[in-house]
């Protein structure tokens, strides 16, 4: 799986030991649950060692600060993501029809989005002009490009998948989610009728 950025404390290294890598999952994992159930103001290095059942000085020592906790827990978010539509089951990962991944795509990110907004926001403002040279916005546009030419899309594939892309960029979703009004369901419908135009009726580009 591709990171974001740099490693930081909390980052998973290639040395760590299972047991430390699993505590950390663990940590994560109740960070991610934190933020879903009271949004990313609950998310607290004392609420986390209250969900998690350890010490505070645990989370400080594993994250060192609470910035270090936001941008391990977007990659911890973003790594499971990449497992899900690389490897996990149908229709998001293997063994569905390319249109129908191409759908739970946009719809798995959405949902993301709508509870993790804040976080994928500040990652893509941090990346700037970084983020479509970047590897895991690479990897997405990969998969995306992979699924159109599966789905034999006309156009110039990669250009399709960049556009796509765009419509999931979460500055772009919390504008319609907390601006506009509109709810994930209603994005996710917009996204899949959006998929399923250009599919069918993409034309080439001269």
């Amino acid at each position: 799986m591709l990171r974001i950025g740099t490693p930081l404390p909390g980052t998973a290294e290639p040395t760590e030991r299972a047991d430390a890598a699993r505590n950390r999952r663990l940590l994560l994992d109740a960070a991610q649950d934190l933020v879903r159930d009271h949004g990313v103001d609950g998310l607290t290095m004392d609420e986390l060692a209250k969900r998690a059942g350890v010490g505070k000085g645990t989370v400080f020592r594993r994250f060192g600060s609470r910035s270090g906790l936001m941008r391990a827990l977007l990659d911890h978010s973003e790594q499971k993501y990449q497992a899900a539509f690389m490897f996990g089951p149908p229709p998001l990962g293997p063994g569905a029809p390319p249109v129908d991944r191409l759908v739970a795509f946009g719809r798995a990110r959405i949902s993301d989005i709508e509870v993790e907004g804040e976080l994928h926001r500040a990652a893509e403002i941090s990346e700037a002009g970084d983020r479509y040279t970047g590897a895991p916005y690479n990897l997405l546009k990969t998969h995306v490009s992979m699924l159109l030419r599966q789905a034999d899309a006309a156009g110039e594939l990669p250009l399709l998948a960049d556009s796509l892309l765009a419509t999931l960029d979460a500055p772009l979703l919390m504008y319609q989610f907390k601006v506009l009004g509109y709810s994930a369901r209603q994005v996710g419908d917009n996204w899949e009728a959006f998929v399923r135009r250009v599919v069918s009726a993409s034309p080439p580009v001269e």
